[in-house]
């Protein structure tokens, strides 16, 4: 579950906790997306000798291979990436920068935010007050998969926590 927090001018959005996150990460979707961006990133053959395949084929066989024992069973993920796994930060993070880039510009002119910031999994913006809805629908509607909802939590007296502050209208 996603959970958006809302500010005065607007709204403040919080996105889930890394771990429903992680759990939710749809892998073959974020694995195209990864593709497409370094098959984009012309200065990948600066920083590495493997190619775009073999970083794809590792990536692949990493989030594939997550096993986990369940009273006393072995059992393997199918969905999302493994708690407590390096790269699950990474695949996660690109996850939510895909939708991140085809939220503010596909949203609807009328709830289209003002601003939109996004620290890990903690999102900032700004919208009019009486587009929220709208614009949760909205970002709902980004993920084919359906597995990360959004939702928000209004300001109560002119305060809504975002990261580690309490943020004052």
């Amino acid at each position: 579950m996603t959970k958006r927090r809302s500010y005065a001018v607007g709204k403040l959005y919080a996105p889930p906790s890394p771990p429903s996150l992680f759990t939710n990460t749809p892998i073959p979707e974020t694995l195209n997306y990864i593709r497409d961006e370094l098959k984009n990133d012309v200065t990948l053959c600066n920083r590495t000798n493997l190619n775009v395949d073999d970083i794809m084929e590792l990536l692949e066989f990493t989030c594939s291979t997550t096993y986990f024992t369940f009273d006393g069973t072995i059992m393997q993920q199918k969905f999302g990436t493994a708690m407590g796994s390096p790269v699950s930060a990474v695949i996660a993070n690109f996850y939510v920068e895909n939708l991140e880039h085809k939220a503010p510009q596909t949203a609807p002119a009328e709830c289209r935010p003002k601003i939109w910031k996004r620290y890990v999994d903690d999102v900032l913006d700004v919208i009019k007050k009486d587009q929220v809805k709208n614009f949760t629908d909205h970002l709902n509607s980004i993920d084919d998969t359906n597995s990360i909802k959004f939702t928000y939590e209004e300001e109560t007296n002119g305060v809504i926590p975002f990261l580690d502050l309490l943020i004052n209208r």
